[in-house]
Formats: structure tokens, C-alpha cells, sequence
């Protein structure tokens, strides 16, 4: 049977779609457990979440360094022996940290995961935080951190967000270069010991996932309580101390060309209205096809790429703008932003756009978890932004459903280009 390049693939809708919730249980020691049993492959993810991070620490960087410095070294291995192990059973290890949690993540073939699992449970309960490797640590991310410094977007972001929020609250407070001299081995070891605990984690492990699998995680992490408190890590409340000023401006004489963000408070996920404002600002600038890509990027050639999203904080949104662009095009460019939040406050959108955008972020999800470790991130987020686990199908549901009535009225009610705050990086025109 032979294809028909001529004729275009039919294309339908997604009549079925549901993200599989994890197993869950506990071990002996209270520590939830979810399992995702996805695949053949004799391959495994390994999750471990601690509560506690950027929002809870007593000084800038105190967080990120603590989980960082996990794998340089612990009583019974050295930073090389730790190296050597994963590599020897090519494992690989991630360590990160966020706003509220940090993450180690191992990836490890299920038969090697009996010993690379050994290695994490050392790192994770017994590290030791050696001076000397925090030095090279610190000087590396110090060194890193001034070639950051100097781009336009980091620039302009770092500005935004302090003015969004105020240089007193933990997402408008960024480090500063002095901030590496201030870290030391004991403010990271009295972060360990508030937060690194089998009372403050949870874990999530997904592949193929055996008896002994489960056998090992409840060796190493799961007979008795480990740690040495019983602290559990909370969210204080922290009110945004917002600037007045609507423009912003921060000058680098040497930029090619310049950053623009723009942002203004928006809805937390946890809004009866969320789910579908997701698919306005997706629509107005979440893909390729979205009003300010063909405005700005196609039909001006302002820019390679702009982009519009809805970043969440916990219990706030921010609805923010992104491009850089040559100086010259900078101020065109705000002007078709506004443009076109006024298109959509005031015009409907035609069913035929919005059917494209609803295609779009429906094939988006499916893509985005159709495996093991995709479901893993999905469950991970939930627990995270603290969501109900019928978001998904909401989301969904708000997706299919939502109307070009309710797009025009959603705009109506949340594009406001008043409340937007404009910075701009790079050098004066």
C-alpha cells in the first residue's frame, strides 16, 4: 500500500487522555512513597524531595549550596570515591533546588540500583560539607555567577522581579557577588539539619520498578527515622512590595542589543479562572502561531522570538513577557505587545485560532507525559505547587471547553497593560 502525499493527514481530536495517578504507600518510618510502574526497560528514576529551600533559608545561596554540596563527600566516601561509583555503574545524579524544595534525582540501571541507591542514602544522611570542596564549589559558581551578571536578560529579569515584589521578599531578593564570601560550612550544616530529615521528604520512583527496588529503598531510607530534627519546613506569607514606576531601564553600554521583560501580577493556579487563562496567554504569546510571534516576529522582524507565560509562585502568578531585540526595535515592540492585549480585549477570536491553540496545548500534554519519567514530573509538580490531583483533568476539561465568549471576557477581565511593568537591559538609543 502506497502513501498518498498529496492528501493532508485527517486530524482529530483527542477523544481520551488521562495521566495514570502513582501507587502510593509509606514506609516504616512515615516517608510517602509513589511508584509509577511504566515500562519495559530496565531503567529507574529515583526521587527525593526535601522540603525547604529559597524561601526558608537564613542568608542568599544557603539553600542551593546545601544541596549542592551533598555529593562532595560523606563519612565513609570522598567526593572522587561518590564520582567514581556513579560513573563506574553509569549512573547519573541531579542535584537542584528551587523556591520551596530541593531535589536529588538518580537515574540508574535497575540492576545497578541496589549500589547506586547506597551512594545517595550516604550522601543524603550523612554528608560532612568538606571546607576545602565548598571553596572550589563557591569560587566556581562565584566565577559563573559574574558572567551571569553581565547578560542583558538576567539583567532585566533580576530587575523585574524586584520590582514586582520588593528586594525584602524572597523572590525579589537576589544574591550578590559578596553573598559567596558570606557562605560557610556552618550556616550549610545548620540548613542540613533543619531540613534533611526522613519527617521532611518524600519520594517518588518510576521505570520499572521491581520488589527488590522497593526492597532497597526501604534499607536505606525507610527502617528507622534519620536526621537530627523533626522540623518541618513551612511557607511564610510575604506581601509584594511593589514599585510604582512602570519603566525601567538598566544600562549595559556594550550590549549588542537589549532584554525586554515585562510581567504584572496575575492568578495563582489554585483560581477558578486559571485553567482557562492558560489558554488566552497561550494564544496571545504561548507558541509559534500566538498573536505576538506573528505580529512581531513574522510580520515586523522585530525579533527572532518573543514569548508570553504565566509564572507561578507559590499562592501568586505572574503573567510575563520575554525578547531581546536590537535597542532600536525596543520600543516598537512594547507598542505591538499593547496592541495586541488590546486586539483581545476587544475583538473575538475567530474559532478557527482558537481550535488551533486548543490542538496545540492538547498535543502538548499528551507529549509531555507519555513516559515513566515524564509521569514523574507531572506527580512531582502537584506535590510541589500543592494542587489537587484532578488538575490534569481539569486542565483538560478547561482546554476543550473553553469558548471564543469566554476568551474575549477572560482578556477583558486579566489583560490590563496598565499594571504591566517594562524593563529593559542593554544600551541607550
Amino acid at each position: 500500500m502506497s502513501l498518498d502525499r498529496t492528501t493532508a493527514p485527517e486530524i482529530r481530536q483527542i477523544e481520551h487522555f488521562s495521566i495514570p495517578e502513582p501507587e502510593r504507600y509509606v514506609l516504616r518510618n512515615g516517608i510517602p512513597v509513589n511508584i509509577m510502574q511504566v515500562g519495559d526497560e530496565d531503567v529507574i528514576r529515583f526521587d527525593l524531595l526535601m522540603k525547604g529551600g529559597q524561601w526558608n533559608q537564613e542568608q542568599p545561596l544557603q539553600a542551593m549550596f546545601t544541596n549542592r554540596m551533598l555529593r562532595e563527600g560523606t563519612r565513609l566516601l570522598t567526593s572522587a570515591q561518590i564520582a567514581e561509583r556513579l560513573d563506574y555503574y553509569g549512573a547519573w545524579l541531579d542535584l537542584s533546588s528551587s523556591v520551596n524544595y530541593g531535589f536529588i534525582t538518580l537515574y540508574s540501571l535497575g540492576k545497578h540500583f541496589p549500589r547506586t541507591v547506597e551512594v545517595v542514602a550516604s550522601m543524603v544522611k550523612e554528608p560532612v560539607f568538606p571546607e576545602k570542596e565548598l571553596s572550589v564549589i563557591v569560587n566556581a559558581n562565584k566565577q559563573q555567577f559574574r558572567v551571569n551578571a553581565r547578560r542583558v536578560d538576567v539583567m532585566a529579569r533580576k530587575r523585574l522581579n524586584r520590582a514586582l515584589f520588593g528586594s525584602t521578599h524572597p523572590l525579589g531578593r537576589y544574591a550578590e557577588l559578596d553573598d559567596y564570601d558570606h557562605i560557610t560550612r556552618d550556616a550549610l550544616v545548620r540548613f542540613y539539619r533543619t531540613y534533611y530529615h526522613s519527617a521532611n521528604c518524600s519520594m517518588y520512583v518510576s521505570g520499572k520498578v521491581t520488589p527488590e527496588i522497593l526492597r532497597c529503598i526501604e534499607q536505606h531510607f525507610g527502617e528507622t527515622s534519620w536526621g537530627e530534627s523533626s522540623h518541618t519546613a513551612t511557607f511564610e506569607q510575604y506581601l509584594p512590595d511593589t514599585e510604582n514606576c512602570r519603566r525601567l531601564f538598566v544600562e549595559k553600554d556594550d550590549a549588542l542589543q537589549s532584554s525586554l521583560k515585562m510581567g504584572a501580577f496575575s492568578l495563582p493556579q489554585q483560581h477558578p479562572d486559571y485553567l482557562k487563562l492558560r489558554v488566552l496567554v497561550t494564544l496571545f504569546g504561548g507558541y509559534f502561531g500566538s498573536r505576538l510571534m506573528s505580529n512581531i516576529r513574522e510580520e515586523k522582524g522585530y525579533t527572532y522570538g518573543i514569548g508570553a507565560g504565566l509564572v507561578n509562585y507559590p499562592g501568586i502568578g505572574v503573567l510575563g513577557i520575554s525578547t531581546e531585540a536590537a535597542n532600536e526595535y525596543i520600543e516598537p515592540i512594547i507598542t505591538e505587545v499593547f496592541k495586541e492585549m488590546d486586539r483581545l480585549r476587544s475583538e473575538k477570536v475567530s474559532s478557527e485560532e482558537l481550535e488551533m491553540v486548543r490542538n496545540y496545548m492538547l498535543g502538548d500534554m499528551c507529549r509531555s507525559y507519555e513516559g515513566a519519567f515524564s509521569l514523574s514530573d507531572a506527580w512531582i509538580f502537584i506535590e510541589t505547587t500543592g494542587l489537587a490531583n484532578d488538575f490534569f483533568e481539569r486542565s483538560l476539561e478547561a482546554i476543550r471547553e473553553v469558548s471564543t465568549d469566554e476568551i474575549l471576557a477572560l482578556a477583558q477581565k486579566h489583560f490590563c497593560k496598565e499594571n504591566l511593568i517594562a524593563v529593559v537591559a542593554g544600551k541607550k538609543v
